[in-house]
């Protein structure tokens, strides 16, 4: 039998009535509480990064094929429609390539290791985009028309859609909900495109057939989207010449070395690939920037917890004192009456953790169900905190969580063996 264990377990279910009970409800909730704040915390940043980045992806797709002596305005240069390397990449399924060996972070010299990747390809789908002035009968606009093929997956961008429906002829457009307040335009009317190409002005007329919404104020405020030809017609393109194309991948976990080996090994000379990562750091940095928030969280609410159960312990050992004393005058060691206190702790942080999983848990369920939690779609492209909630992440906050608050607890139960059991019974 585990004596420190048994001890513990008749101490902590003791039914004491003192007021030590309350100092380790207090140690409970602290507990309690943190696990809360972390899971709903994490699952938030989780959900955040989740949503803005599924809408960047799925305005602009993963990778963009493009000439590679494209100038950095938004005009491009055009390439050829029919490609060979089309049929190099609707038959990729996996990719062979070499890595630097790493041990414990670090780089061998000369050393690389090779690794076999799965790739699953969704769909790729040719564009075109050119800039304009879109003109209403009492307002204009300087705006980018993106032309979108038919062979686009419409699913990405239709559930932006706010009014209206998608595209069906190339003399339809979608406008923003931004850009159609601007023009002071609605759904049916008639808007005229203005482009200056080659010193001649190109005028088309088009009608407005749906709006749409993603949250990105920079995506809003400057794209109209339009059917791949009507953009051919303005540009002064044929049939077979495009701006690029934008590749939809199912797993995105090796999305840089896709994008690498398409652009090495597959794409010819005059052509390159490019993320969308790569076409939006900024972006993409500042989300990345809140796994540091996450983990600056992580630290403070295990020190909220950590500091309440130092002050919980050493409590306990003050009031079973007399317990000590006895204990070691019965030849019991100082480790194993350090247990005692160790798997008291061990009870107290698991009912904690399993009221904050219950209270972290149900919050973001009734976040994900009703949506309580509003924000400012002006600053944080979305108008409902979003929520994603990873098991595995939730499991292994709780692990951490209880094994650095139980390890730091080792320290306060130190001053165990500094008690001598003559003085301890001689004061009680």
């Amino acid at each position: 039998m585990n004596t420190s264990r048994f001890i513990a377990t008749k101490v902590a279910f003791a039914g004491n009535k003192s007021f030590t009970n309350w100092i380790i409800r207090i140690a409970i909730f602290a507990v309690a509480l943190s696990l809360t704040v972390m899971i709903v915390a994490f699952s938030m940043i989780s959900g955040f990064k989740k949503e803005i980045s599924d809408k960047i992806f799925g305005f602009w797709g993963h990778i963009h094929i493009t000439d590679y002596n494209v100038s950095r305005s938004i005009e491009a240069s055009p390439i050829e429609m029919n490609q060979d390397f089309l049929y190099d990449l609707d038959t990729l399924e996996s990719i062979h390539y070499q890595r630097p060996l790493t041990i414990l972070g670090r780089n061998i010299p000369g050393k690389f290791s090779f690794k076999t990747m799965d790739v699953d390809i969704k769909s790729v789908y040719p564009f075109a985009m050119v800039p304009a002035i879109i003109e209403s009968k009492t307002e204009f606009d300087g705006v980018i028309v993106r032309g979108l093929g038919d062979n686009y997956d419409w699913d990405q961008l239709e559930q932006y859609i706010q009014e209206g429906r998608k595209i069906a002829s190339p003399e339809e457009i979608l406008v923003s909900t931004r850009i159609s307040e601007r023009l002071r335009v609605d759904i049916d009317d008639y808007v005229i495109l203005n482009i200056i190409k080659n010193g001649e002005q190109i005028k088309r007329r088009v009608k407005i057939v749906g709006t749409y919404r993603t949250g990105l104020e920079e995506y809003d405020r400057k794209f109209i989207i339009a059917d791949i030809s009507k953009v051919q017609e303005l540009l002064l393109w044929n049939k077979n010449q495009v701006a690029g194309y934008e590749i939809i991948l199912g797993n995105l976990d090796n999305l840089a070395t896709i994008n690498e080996y398409i652009t090495v090994e597959i794409l010819p000379t005059k052509l390159f690939s490019e993320t969308i990562r790569d076409k939006f750091p900024n972006i993409f940095e500042w989300l990345d920037l809140q796994d540091f928030n996450g983990g600056v969280i992580l630290v403070l609410m295990i020190l909220v917890a950590l500091i309440n159960m130092i002050t919980s312990v050493l409590i306990l050992i003050i009031e079973r004192s007399k317990m000590i004393g006895t204990l070691k005058a019965l030849g019991m060691t100082n480790w194993n009456i350090r247990k005692i206190f160790l798997y008291y702790s061990g009870y107290i942080i698991l009912y904690g953790l399993l009221i904050g999983n219950i209270l972290g848990v149900g919050l973001c369920q009734l976040q994900k169900h009703t949506g309580f939690i509003k924000l400012d779609e002006t600053n944080y492209y979305l108008s409902v905190a979003p929520v994603n909630m990873n098991v595995t992440t939730i499991l292994l906050i709780n692990l951490v969580a209880f094994l650095v608050i139980l390890l730091f607890l080792t320290l306060p139960t130190y001053i165990i063996s500094k008690l001598q059991p003559v003085k301890i019974l001689r004061f009680e």
